[in-house]
């Protein structure tokens, strides 16, 4: 009996008890639709978090200034105040490869404009951190270098900031803004970026020249809270790092085994972090939602089970006029696979049909894989397969002349 006349018999064997045959591949319609969605939320996830590293820019190493301790209390990086503008200079300066630094400082102010106020985040940067962030403007243009040498008083403003700070129709490009009672002339307003991948949004700030910064509102005697840096490209990112590594510990001072005053971290290492929870979610959903095609496996085995009885007396007649122990697996083996099959394939329509409606609805990112997609299919048939297999093959052992017969 060749594989299409078997796959003829079974689906019409199937036709004959459709209601059964709808409620056996029901278990894996639902095993699939959820399967589908769960990995959907977390594959979207684990897409956002990504887009929000990629954000930082491209070949990015974040050096940022260790914790200090104060009444027993650690204050976090970025406390201590051992990285310097010498240290940005000289990685730029003595290191290959490296094609971008920005020295950052950053305080959190109240901002005037007018009858509006709003505090936000004030960050003291170079000109190369657009550069290094990939960080174009709405409007108007970044600050200088010169801007840098003469300590300018210039600001570049984020979205949010620019919304909260003046009204919709109104230009900020040439606006003066007040800081700490100094005033700031607005150059350039960013495009939005959204939120990091810590969760701050990076539209709310405003960026001036490091010393501006340093000179008109924070004062000297501050360290760097970070210093940004750009490899060339992503085969030297690991070589520049350990660069930077190595050239501030000597310019430090720090002696083998001590730990380090600074943090140096590569965007690959923030990416691998971040994303590790959201696929770590995608995992933990994925079993899940593997258990219920497990449970629909269990109900094909059952109905089947009770299909072999019921058609006991047939497949007697079947081995009776010439057909061989394997058609008879065969025939069953294609019944259960083509319900688990035509089940998974219903079941991704509902569950992509399922993420979608999330994602309209309750605002969740998602985003259905090709590849998702095709393992839960194949997983769909494997489970056909598998709990078929036991059923198909008590069918084919059948006694030609017992099962005549059967009543």
């Amino acid at each position: 009996m060749t594989l299409f006349i078997a796959t003829r018999i079974a689906l019409h064997a199937l036709g004959r008890n459709k209601l059964r045959s709808a409620l056996t591949a029901l278990g894996i319609i639902i095993g699939v639709g959820s399967l589908i969605a769960l990995l959907s939320i977390g594959h979207g996830a684990r897409a956002e978090v990504e887009k929000q590293v990629a954000s930082l820019g491209e070949n990015v190493i974040q050096v940022s200034a260790g914790s200090i301790t104060k009444s027993a209390v650690k204050l976090g990086l970025g406390s201590s105040g051992s990285l310097t503008v010498e240290d940005a200079e000289a990685v730029k300066e003595e290191i290959p490869d490296v094609v971008a630094v920005s020295p950052e400082v950053k305080i959190k102010a109240q901002v005037i404009s007018g009858n509006r106020n709003w505090s936000t985040e004030i960050y003291g940067d170079a000109p190369d951190y657009f550069t290094i962030r990939q960080w174009d403007t709405a409007t108007g243009e970044v600050f200088t270098e010169q801007d840098v040498r003469g300590a300018t008083k210039v600001a570049v403003i984020g979205q949010e900031a620019a919304e909260q700070l003046f009204d919709e129709d109104e230009d900020p490009i040439g606006e003066i803004i007040r800081i700490r009672n100094v005033p700031f002339k607005v150059v350039g307003v960013l495009k939005a970026k959204g939120a990091s991948a810590s969760g701050s949004d990076q539209d709310d700030g405003i960026i001036l020249p490091y010393t501006t910064a340093i000179k008109q509102l924070i004062g000297k005697q501050t360290g760097l809270r970070r210093i940004y840096v750009q490899a060339a490209s992503l085969e030297v990112l690991p070589i520049v790092e350990k660069k930077v590594l190595d050239l501030l510990r000597q310019r430090h001072h720090i002696e083998a085994g001590s730990d380090d005053d600074f943090k140096v971290r590569s965007q690959l290492e923030i990416a691998e972090s971040a994303t590790a929870t959201a696929r770590t979610m995608t995992i933990l959903l994925a079993l899940i939602a593997s258990v219920s095609l497990v449970v629909g496996g269990v109900g094909i085995m059952n109905i089947m089970l009770v299909s072999v009885t019921e058609r006991t007396r047939e497949i007697g007649v079947r081995m009776a006029i010439g057909a061989h122990r394997r058609d008879v697996m065969r025939q069953f083996l294609i019944e259960a696979v083509t319900l688990s099959a035509l089940g998974g394939l219903l079941g991704i329509a509902i569950g992509s049909g399922a993420a979608k409606l999330l994602s309209a609805l309750a605002e969740w990112p998602t985003l259905i894989s090709p590849d998702a997609v095709l393992t839960a299919f194949l997983f769909s048939a494997l489970v056909g397969i598998f709990f078929g297999f036991y059923p198909a093959r008590i069918a084919s052992r059948l006694d030609p002349i017992e099962a005549l017969r059967y009543e």
